[in-house]
């Protein structure tokens, strides 16, 4: 469910812009609270570093607001937005932003991201790529675009959900730009497979068109439920792959099918990435703090001339890779560390 455009830009983002101002010129009081309750909770200042993240977001998206709602004057108050100039001029500030936020999180949390294999920038330069990527969290999908803008300076068309546009800051930056918020069971008078295409139609060469073929992050319950709908669809050699697959969820092949005959001559280039799995909710950031943690992408392009053409083909292919993408997963995963509540470990963990 998301609220109408008008009810998020002219509700949604004041209201934002506004509770980041008062928190601002609050911010002593809730730093001393935060640091008050520290020592009453295991882990070290998780309290203090929480708040911060959270201070630190809303007014990273306040700031954005304020930087878009300047360039839609500029652009005539609308009339230019979709331009190149004011495109190219979007894509810059989107780098910017994500470029800043990548820097607090590494501050903050002690994070550290590795690029190993191939990458968007030297498979083949000036070629477009379609870029499949695992979905692990909003954590990985930041650093994944933060890194196709700002690293491989490419412009990337986005297939997200929906209800990303709760985040106002994401709302309008990405809807001026082109991409696609997919509501699952509601594509309006076209399928979802032809708003992919339409999106991933005209790639230039330094475009990047990102899909996360899954459809959402990885939960046991959803591997259950996807294999279950396969075998219900008559598909079992399918679900009999499924099952093997440990880490990720089945991938839904007809879209990135759909954006790969919109863009016959794009290079595909797949993505597995480790580290912030488990960062799906605020309790999952609470548990994993303080991070120190180490991110790993790695990359694996295929060129277009070996992208298979025939329908069973490219189902096989997409599950060989998908296969990949998992035992490399299973071989890279981070340990886990359980939230201490044992207050010797505690000391020894704040040494």
């Amino acid at each position: 469910m998301v609220l109408p455009t008008r009810i998020r830009r002219l509700v949604v983002a004041p209201v934002v812009v506004l509770l980041a101002l008062a928190l601002l010129a609050t911010l002593p009081v809730w730093l001393l609270l935060a640091l008050a309750a520290s020592p009453l909770v295991p882990g070290h200042l998780r309290v203090p570093r929480l708040m911060f993240l959270a201070i630190v977001y809303l007014v990273w998206d306040a700031v954005a607001l304020i930087v878009l709602a300047g360039l839609w004057v500029a652009s005539g108050f609308g009339w230019k937005i979709r331009t190149p100039a004011f495109q190219r001029a979007h894509y810059v500030v989107t780098g910017r932003f994500l470029s800043m936020l990548f820097w607090l999180a590494r501050w903050s949390l002690h994070l550290t991201v590795d690029v190993v294999g191939t990458d968007p920038d030297t498979a083949i330069p000036g070629r477009p790529e379609i870029v499949v990527s695992r979905h692990a969290g909003p954590g990985d999908s930041f650093i994944l675009i933060n890194g196709l803008v700002n690293w491989f300076d490419r412009e990337p068309r986005i297939v997200l959900k929906a209800t990303l546009q709760w985040d106002p800051a994401v709302d309008v930056m990405l809807n001026r730009l082109p991409n696609r918020f997919i509501s699952p069971g509601r594509t309006g008078t076209t399928t979802l497979e032809q708003q992919i295409s339409e999106l991933a139609t005209g790639l230039d060469e330094n475009d990047a068109f990102v899909i996360f073929p899954e459809g959402g992050n990885f939960t046991p319950r959803r591997r259950t439920n996807a294999i279950a709908k396969l075998r219900s669809m008559g598909m079992t050699g399918l679900a009999r792959k499924a099952e093997q697959l440990k880490n990720v969820l089945p991938p839904k092949p007809t879209g990135l099918f759909a954006a790969i005959d919109a863009a016959p001559d794009a290079g595909v280039i797949f993505v597995a990435h480790t580290g912030l799995d488990r960062m799906m909710t605020v309790a999952d950031v609470w548990q994993e703090l303080p991070m120190d943690k180490r991110l790993v992408m790695r990359f694996w392009s295929v060129p277009p001339e070996e992208v298979p053409t025939g329908e069973e083909e490219r189902v096989a292919w997409l599950y060989d890779w998908w296969a990949r993408i998992d035992s490399w997963i299973e071989e890279n995963r981070p340990a886990f560390r359980p939230l201490s509540t044992d207050w010797t470990a505690r000391r020894s963990e704040n040494v």
